[in-house]
């Protein structure tokens, strides 16, 4: 369900606020997209349309990232497996959704992702010793 980002039409006491309601109603702009949450599975993506004609795209669910290895200077592409932490929700491990900053088992080793899935359209991690 989507969130509305509007004026409210009450005061702090509970009151009703004629100026907003007189001839304002909800603008399309001041509507969020539904939450999205990146998963491990097969890959899916999806693009919204943001304002000004401009858009972005989210992931949905994949099932490889982008590594990179700073002892070697490389990134390689690795096969995800299951998410062992998350500092976002403890839920989320349970789930496999994927955040910034959560950990994620792969072929290679541990990685910790340092892109933001929902925003960027891709997934992208550092190696752990």
């Amino acid at each position: 369900m989507a969130h509305w980002h509007g004026i409210s039409r009450r005061k702090p006491s509970g009151g009703r606020l004629k100026r907003p309601s007189a001839y304002r109603g909800k603008r399309r702009t001041e509507i969020a997209a539904e939450k999205q949450f990146t998963m491990i599975g097969d890959t899916s993506r999806k693009v919204y349309r943001k304002r000004s004609g401009s858009s972005t795209v989210r992931v949905l669910s994949d099932n490889i990232i982008n590594v990179a290895d700073k002892k070697t200077g490389k990134t390689v592409v690795a096969t995800l497996q299951s998410v062992s932490a998350n500092t976002a929700d403890p839920n989320f491990v349970r789930r496999n959704i994927m955040t910034k900053g959560a950990i994620v088992d792969t072929d290679k080793g541990p990685v910790r992702i340092t892109s933001r899935p929902g925003s960027h359209g891709v997934i992208n991690g550092v190696l752990l010793e």
